[in-house]
């Protein structure tokens, strides 16, 4: 079992609330158990410019109500070349750091397994408000954004009801339609239009103009951003303009982009990214490495960094050649399981949507 003396911390790709909950933790934790911590500045590229912080009980004191990150975050293009790697590699030799807990999404788990495979043994954190990570039930951030979305679409919904008036929202989520599925049931949205379920666009514009001459008044339809139209264009905005000219009800179109990755955590994601973030050092105190933390069925448990990384790929249909090269017939079988499970809870959600806006 290899002795950790010094452990370094790093947030990288889209922030997420409950990163700063996150950061404090892993550092409270390995430092009461007697391991030095030092703070990777920029994510990635931090490593590779050598920004490092040392990290004391104080430096992390009142961050968990925070959002961002106080590490700061980056997407970095450099970290994907060798000779980045190898930069990367020389800053965590030279300040003798030992293993890295990284704090993100699947870009951040890649980056993670290259640097295991290097000889710096690393842990993922599942840090994203999208909640697109397919091994773990729930992503920190998740909650927070799908509070902030809702607060606004409430505020929305007043104004829709005054003037008789349909809103079409578009929510983050990139390809995954987690954050406008949620949102979209508890706001009572009419329709959710995600990339993962083919939208009935005739349907529910049928629907709306029924509803409106049987009297209803405010209208809410939730777009995940990652739908586009054919031609590549956005898709919110296009289907506002369809509702008004096709309803008559007067149809306005809102993009919250950013708004919710920001805000101070929710209860739900402090406490997750808290325990995840013990459950991380101990893993690196038990000599392991190369693991992202999930949330599995209420549990927090370890799964293989690696398997990971390709059952997100088997469940969304980005397999490449040679994916599926390194695992057993029982793990693929178990891939496949766990996309059927997904699959299943997002067709669920999306009924309840429809079965609800009545």
């Amino acid at each position: 079992m290899k002795k950790f003396r010094k452990i370094g911390i790093l947030t990288s790709g889209g922030d997420a609330p409950g990163m700063n909950a996150a950061i404090r933790t892993v550092a409270r934790k390995a430092l009461d158990e007697g391991v030095e911590v030092v703070g990777i500045i920029g994510g990635y590229s931090g490593l590779i410019k050598d920004h490092i912080i040392p990290i004391t009980p104080r430096t992390v004191s009142n961050i968990i109500s925070r959002g961002g990150t106080m590490l700061y975050s980056n997407r970095c293009t450099e970290f994907k070349t060798e000779q980045g790697m190898q930069k990367a590699i020389d800053t965590c030799r030279r300040h003798e750091i030992d293993a890295i807990v990284a704090v993100g999404g699947d870009g951040t788990f890649r980056g993670a397994t290259d640097l295991t495979n290097r000889g710096i043994p690393t842990i993922g954190l599942p840090g994203t408000i999208d909640n697109d990570i397919t091994a773990t039930d729930y992503t920190i951030g998740f909650d927070s954004a799908m509070n902030t979305a809702i607060q606004m679409i409430d505020c929305l919904r007043d104004t829709c009801e005054s003037h008789a008036r349909c809103n079409v929202v578009e929510v983050m989520g990139r390809d995954c339609g987690a954050i406008a599925l949620g949102t979209a049931l508890a706001s009572g949205a009419v329709a959710a239009v995600i990339p993962e379920i083919p939208f009935d666009e005739a349907e529910t514009i049928t629907r709306i103009r029924t509803l409106a001459e049987n009297g209803k008044r405010g209208f809410l339809v939730i777009v995940s951003e990652g739908v586009r139209t054919e031609d590549g264009k956005k898709y919110g905005e296009v289907l506002a303009k369809k509702i008004e000219t096709e309803t008559g009800v007067e149809t306005r179109f809102a993009r919250f982009a950013h708004v919710v990755r920001g805000g101070k955590p929710s209860l739900r994601d402090r406490y997750t990214a808290s325990v995840m973030g013990v459950h991380a050092v101990e893993m690196l105190l038990q000599g392991k490495s190369n693991l992202v933390i999930c949330e599995i069925d209420g549990r927090i448990e370890a799964v293989d960094i690696n398997y990971a990384l390709i059952a997100d790929r088997y469940y969304k249909n980005k397999l490449m050649p040679g994916d599926l090269d390194a695992f057993s017939a029982e793990q693929i079988a178990a891939m496949e399981k766990l996309a059927q499970k997904r699959r299943k809870e997002v067709e669920t959600i999306y009924r309840m949507v429809a079965q609800t806006s009545k």
